[in-house]
Parts: structure tokens; C-alpha cells; sequence
């Protein structure tokens, strides 16, 4: 039976060891509840860390902790000290964390830390291998294993994988300078599905897949090699019958109150006026709680009617105290909150009630249900659960929330009072409006915000996620289907053995060599030349090298070798080192077109004119892919009504567009070799629509294989040259 296997950073358990007892219990987070369904259903498995180290665990305490994890339906990463140091403590947390959350500021790039990372997500790939099979679905989920989809990729090419980012994903400017930002990607894209908070970090991430990769993006699919990637936005939601249900548990007047609710209970009962304003947050320094703190002190100069009658209840949940940054900012906020209560408190009232501690949740519910106002504004935040936690706690329909505009949960909570973070005026307004809504609006809002949170759930978060990862598996059989697997190439080698005279036809660019900025820089290494010259060296094969380039840089490539050569798309073939034209081609438009190709590139930076003697190429594979994508069409739209009356064709190739002659193709001068001998064995490669003409052109028989993804009328397709050296060596 086929498996969904959920990887996180740390398993959904909570599991501690006192006085070499051993307790574990679930997690709350929202992950967990979240994942709790699928993680339940069949053969569901979650691979994570447990949160205790090697060191801290004795071989007959290890069987125990492992036997436990395996009773949860979970599956251990072992980490030791120096992992949790360099690869979460440093990688994770003082770089990618800062870095996706733009305080460049605090980002830390360390070779020695990047080595922990590569070298963690490895251990989670190998754990995850150890229990997969095909037809397995993996989801793995945030910033801490970014490397790891790639990685059980590359080992189990036929499984699915999801990935989903918890955190924002930057604008390309900042994720540009991240030292691995390549490596980042590549392991990303290891993945069938991405999934993302919203629709924003989705486009700053195909952003910098195009202009860091250069790869084709078609709205929110990515061409990889072989593969289509797709990305989407799935906003997390909450357990919201939990939040809600606890809440109105809490209101039955027969409910016994805690100590913090008597309390709060305490200061609302002063009188009408008296309110609460909420505010819960990790101590993080993407939170904004100093500039809040000091936003919230203006507020008391400008409307200084609220004082004594208004109370900021802040909850600041401990975090990474180990890390500078975060010492500095409790230290920060203490001195604040001492500041403004010091400045403001008179004999019966204090206007800050500041918690630096973690609270359970029948208290957490305490303070959503009593608060007349949530203040939620985070300077950068993926999501940020509690502003939808407290809507849904808001039984009577009541209550303002005020959200942070750079909050993702801002995208699809509308009717939030939004505001900009940054500016002191936006907190007072926002606040003072808040503070003064009439119940009908404050209801009117409150019952479009929980219509949608109550119809979204965490749980619907993830049915639809794993929806569109199955969504996925179709598309991928319509692509799939031609890849040329092992049992395709076992059956090529045999025919190819078994033939007695056998044709082989090959492009260059794009097929036996990877695609260079520079087209100069693409001449062939010794290690394929070693291969075509075994081809070569075969009696009854007839090698031959088919191209767009023009005849003095193959001559000059392969001025030595007997390989047959085709140029120019076919206006120009070597055979037996004599070149000998094959069709008849006018030039004289080249004078008109050339202007035209220069006027764009002066306009674009990163192309450049490639002149051949029968052609011209305007290639744009260093210009900015979303600028290039603009010059295209315009280049495009200029050259059409050019070429018709000129008998030319405009050819769309790798990142250049060339203009040709219209009675020259690769698949006329194909056919040329086709009908020169009776091959019983014709094998034809190629990557570009211009080698769709060979295949076109070639006989039934024929084994044609397209490089990449693209569409294509090939038999086959194959993911990359390295994959052609591949093959080409098993038939020498």
C-alpha cells in the first residue's frame, strides 16, 4: 500500500526525559494539527527529529526513545550537538531565517555552517530513503530542508514530492545575495508541487528561478530538465472548531475561571470604557515588537483620552535566547515596557501588562476572548496564525483586529484593519478607530472573517495541498510518458548491436554540450570527443553532426576529425572532409535585418548578434528573462512582416532567435542522408524545435529522442547532454 511520508525539521512530539523517565506526548503546533489526518490515514509516516541529541542519550534510553517514535507512526533523524549548532542553531536560524525575512543585517553566510546544512539534509534524505517505495508520496515542509527534495529526487526519480515554505520567500534583489542561492534552488526544485503562503512569495520565487536559473516559466510552471514543476499558494488555516468551541466553552457562565481570567475580569469591570488591547508574539525581531511598543506609546501622547481606560496586554513567547539578536531584543523590550509604564502608570492603572513567558491554552483563550482589540503587526510574517486564532475565539461576533499589511494572513483578511508597520500614524488611527467602531461593524467584519476561516481549516489546508500534489501525478503522465527509461535504452543498445548499417545523427548545442553564455565557449571536450570517436571508429556507422552553427566553427572544432558534419541547419554538410553545398541561399537580406537586431541590443543588455554566413542570431540568455521576455515579442512583431515578403523564416530557439532562410532545415538535409543508403538502424537527437524537422522527416522505424522538456513529436525524451554521453557510451 502506497505511504504519504510528512518530513519537518522536528517530529509532532514533545518528548522529554526526567529522571531517566521518559515521556512523550503530541505537539499542538499547527503543523501537527494540521497534518494529524494524513499523518493518521493508512500507512502515513513522519520523519523528523526528535529534539534530543546523541549526547544527551545512553544506548538503552535511545531503544526507548526510538521504540516510542515508532509506536507514533514517526521515524527519527538522529542529530548530535554539532548538527543542532551549525546546521539550526547557525544555518537555519542565522541565515536563511533572516535573510527570507529581509534583515539582511543579521544574516550570517558561513562555509561552515552551509557544510552542516548539506550535510543534515542528507541525513534526512537518507532516512526518508530508507523507508520509501515508488508510488510513495513525500511532503516535506520548510526552510530547515530545502536541499532535500532534490535529494530524494535524484535517488527515487519516480516519487512525488511536495515542498511547502512556512516563511516568506524574498524578492529576487534579496535572495540574490545568498552565496548558494543556486544550490538552494536546485534542491527546491527537486520537488513536483512547491506550495507557498501566498501569491507574493510565489512571484518573488519564480523570479529568481528565471533569473537565477534561467528557466522557462509558463505562468506557475517551471521547465526542469525533463520535469514540470508547479507552484502555488496555499494560505495555512487554523483548527478553527477548536479556537471557536474553547471559546464559547469559556463563556458558560458554569465554566470556572482561572486565575488570569479573574484578573483580566478584575480591570473590565471597572467600567465600559475600560479595553483591552492584545498582543501575542514569539520575542522575534521579525515581529516589530519594539517599533510596536513605541507606536503604542505614541498613540497614548496623540489621544491622551485613553489613558487610564485602554491596557496593552503583551505576550512575548521565549525564543532562541541563544542567538544575540534575540538577547538584545528582550533586553530592548524590557527596557521599554519599563520606559512607557513609568512614563504613563498612575495609582490604579498600568498600561502595559507585559508576559514574557509561554502560557497554556485554556489562558491563551483567556486572553482572546477578553480582548476588545488584537494588534498584529509583524514587520515581515509567512502567515501568522494568531490573528486568525483570535478571530476565531470572537463568539459574539465582536472585537477589531489590527493586522500588519507585511503579515501574509493580511492577503485574505481584508477586513482587518490593515496598516503599515513602520509608521507610528497608521497604530493611533487604527487604534483609535478600533477602539470607537460601532457593534454593527465590528460584527459585520468579524462575520466575513470567520465565514472564510471557519470554511478554510489547517485540515482543508492540507486536503488541498495534497489534491493538487495528486494533480501533479496526471500531469506528469502526460510528459512522462515519452522519458526514456532503462528498459528503453537496454532495448536502443540491443537494436543498435544487432543492425548492420546504422545511422546516427546528432545536434550539438543543447544535446552533446550544456547551452554557454558565450556560443565561442561551447567547443567540444575531450571526454566527447573520446565518444564520437569510438562512434567514428565503427564500420557500419555512419556519425553525424547536424547544427545551426555556422561551417568556419565546426570546421575549426573538427578540422581533424572524419565525423560528417551539417551546418547552418543544413545549408553546408563535410562529408569525407570535402564540404559541398546543399542548397543555394540569397544573403543579401542579412543587410536589412541586421540593423534591426542591433537596435535591440542596445536596448537590452546581456544579448548580442551572433553573424553567420547564412544567418542571424540574437541571442538573449544573459539579459534579464522578464525584460528578454518583452524584447521577444517586439523583436518578434518587427521581424514578421519582414521575413514574409523575404523568404525567410524566424526560428525560436534555447534563448535566441534566428532568421534563416525559409528553404533551409535541418529536416531537408536529413532526409538527404536518408535516401543515400538503406539504414536498417537510425537513431536522431536533438533539443530545439528546429530539430523537430529531422524528426519530422525521419522514417517510422527511426528512434528520435528530444533533449528537455519541451514539446515535441520525438519518441523519447531524455533530461540533459550528460544523459546523451550516457547513452552514446553504451553503444560504443
Amino acid at each position: 500500500m502506497n505511504k504519504t511520508i510528512i518530513v519537518s525539521n522536528r517530529l509532532p512530539l514533545q518528548i522529554s526525559i526526567q529522571d531517566n523517565q521518559l515521556e512523550v506526548t503530541p505537539s499542538v503546533g499547527g503543523l501537527a494539527t494540521g497534518m494529524k489526518s494524513v499523518h493518521a490515514e493508512g500507512n502515513g509516516l513522519w520523519v523528523g527529529w526528535s529534539g534530543i541529541t546523541d549526547e544527551d542519550l545512553n544506548e538503552t534510553m535511545a531503544a526507548q526513545v526510538d521504540l516510542k517514535i515508532k509506536q507514533a507512526k514517526c521515524s527519527a533523524v538522529r542529530l548530535n550537538e554539532a548538527d543542532v549548532a551549525d546546521f539550526y542553531l547557525g544555518f537555519s536560524n542565522r541565515t536563511l531565517w533572516p535573510l527570507f525575512h529581509y534583515f539582511t543585517e543579521y544574516t550570517e553566510f558561513k562555509d561552515k555552517h552551509w557544510e552542516a546544512y548539506k550535510r543534515v539534509n542528507q541525513k534526512f534524505a537518507d532516512a526518508v530513503l530508507d523507508t520509501i517505495e515508488d508510488g510513495d508520496t513525500v511532503w516535506v515542509h520548510d526552510y530547515q530542508l530545502l536541499l532535500l527534495p532534490a535529494l530524494i529526487k535524484e535517488k527515487k526519480p519516480e516519487v512525488t514530492i511536495g515542498f511547502f515554505l512556512h516563511i516568506p520567500f524574498p524578492s529576487y534583489e534579496i535572495f540574490r545575495t545568498f552565496p548558494w542561492r543556486e544550490e538552494v534552488l536546485a534542491g527546491m526544485l527537486g520537488s513536483d508541487l512547491l506550495g507557498f503562503h501566498t501569491y507574493d512569495y510565489e512571484r518573488h520565487f519564480l523570479s529568481s528561478v528565471k533569473r537565477i536559473l534561467r528557466l522557462d516559466v509558463n505562468f506557475n510552471e517551471i521547465s526542469y530538465y525533463d520535469r514540470i514543476v508547479k507552484v502555488d499558494s496555499f494560505p495555512m488555516g487554523i483548527d478553527y472548531d477548536k479556537f471557536y468551541n474553547s471559546a464559547l466553552d469559556h463563556n458558560n457562565a458554569d465554566t470556572e475561571k482561572s486565575d488570569l481570567q479573574k484578573r483580566l475580569d478584575t480591570h473590565i469591570e471597572e467600567g465600559d470604557d475600560k479595553k483591552f488591547i492584545l498582543t501575542i508574539d514569539r520575542l522575534d525581531y521579525t515581529k516589530g515588537i519594539p517599533n510596536r511598543l513605541r507606536a503604542y506609546e505614541h498613540f497614548l501622547t496623540t489621544y491622551p483620552e485613553y489613558q487610564e481606560k485602554v491596557r496593552l496586554v503583551m505576550l512575548a513567547v521565549p525564543s532562541r535566547s541563544e542567538v544575540p539578536q534575540y538577547r538584545k531584543l528582550k533586553r530592548e523590550t524590557d527596557e521599554l515596557v519599563g520606559r512607557i509604564n513609568g512614563a504613563f502608570s498612575t495609582v490604579s492603572w498600568t498600561p502595559i501588562w507585559y508576559f514574557y513567558r509561554s502560557l497554556p491554552f485554556e489562558n491563551l483563550i483567556d486572553l482572546y476572548t477578553s480582548s476588545d482589540v488584537a494588534l498584529i503587526t509583524p514587520v515581515r510574517d509567512g502567515m501568522n496564525l494568531v490573528a486568525k486564532e483570535y478571530v476565531a475565539t470572537r463568539t459574539r461576533q465582536d472585537g477589531v483586529l489590527i493586522l500588519s499589511e507585511m503579515a501574509g494572513a493580511s492577503k485574505e483578511m481584508n477586513e482587518a484593519l490593515l496598516i503599515n508597520p513602520n509608521s507610528f500614524e497608521d497604530f493611533a488611527t487604527a487604534l483609535d478607530r478600533a477602539l470607537t467602531m460601532p457593534l454593527e461593524e465590528q460584527q459585520s467584519r468579524m462575520k466575513i472573517l470567520q465565514k472564510r476561516l471557519k470554511r478554510y481549516t489547517v485540515e482543508k489546508w492540507a486536503e488541498e495541498f495534497l489534491k493538487s500534489l495528486e494533480a501533479t501525478n496526471q500531469m506528469k503522465e502526460i510528459f512522462v510518458s515519452k522519458k526514456l527509461r532503462t528498459n528503453d535504452i537496454d532495448g536502443i543498445v540491443s537494436q543498435y548491436k544487432k543492425a548492420k548499417k546504422r545511422l546516427v545523427l546528432l545536434d550539438y548545442d543543447g544535446t552533446l554540450v550544456g547551452f554557454k553564455n558565450n556560443p565561442q565557449d561551447a567547443k567540444p571536450d575531450a571526454a566527447l570527443l573520446k565518444i564520437l570517436d569510438a562512434l567514428e571508429g565503427q564500420e557500419i556507422t555512419s556519425l553525424n553532426l547536424i547544427s545551426g552553427r555556422d561551417r568556419g566553427t565546426f570546421e575549426k572544432w573538427f578540422a581533424k576529425k572524419p565525423y560528417n558534419l551539417i551546418t547552418d541547419h543544413g545549408v553546408w554538410e563535410r562529408e569525407k572532409q570535402q564540404w559541398n553545398a546543399l542548397e543555394i541561399v540569397k544573403t543579401e537580406w542579412m543587410a536589412n535585418i541586421k540593423p534591426i537586431l542591433e537596435s535591440f541590443v542596445d536596448r537590452t543588455p546581456g544579448t548580442f548578434i551572433e553573424t553567420k554566413e547564412y544567418s542571424l542570431a540574437w541571442h538573449y540568455r544573459t539579459a534579464d528573462p522578464e525584460l528578454a521576455q518583452i524584447r521577444t515579442i517586439e523583436l518578434n512583431t518587427v521581424l514578421t512582416s519582414m521575413v514574409s515578403n523575404n523568404n525567410l523564416s524566424i526560428l525560436k530557439g534555447n534563448k535566441v532567435i534566428e532568421i534563416k532562410s525559409s528553404n533551409v532545415n535541418k529536416g531537408r538535409a536529413a532526409n538527404h542522408l536518408f535516401v543515400k543508403n538503406d539504414f536498417d538502424f537510425i537513431l536522431i537527437i536533438g533539443d530545439d524545435w528546429t530539430d523537430e524537422d529531422m524528426f519530422e522527416a525521419a522514417p517510422d522505424t527511426a528512434i528520435t529522442i528530444k533533449v528537455g522538456h519541451s514539446k515535441t513529436i520525438a519518441k523519447y525524451k531524455i533530461k540533459a547532454p550528460e544523459q546523451v554521453r550516457a547513452l552514446l557510451a553504451k553503444l560504443v
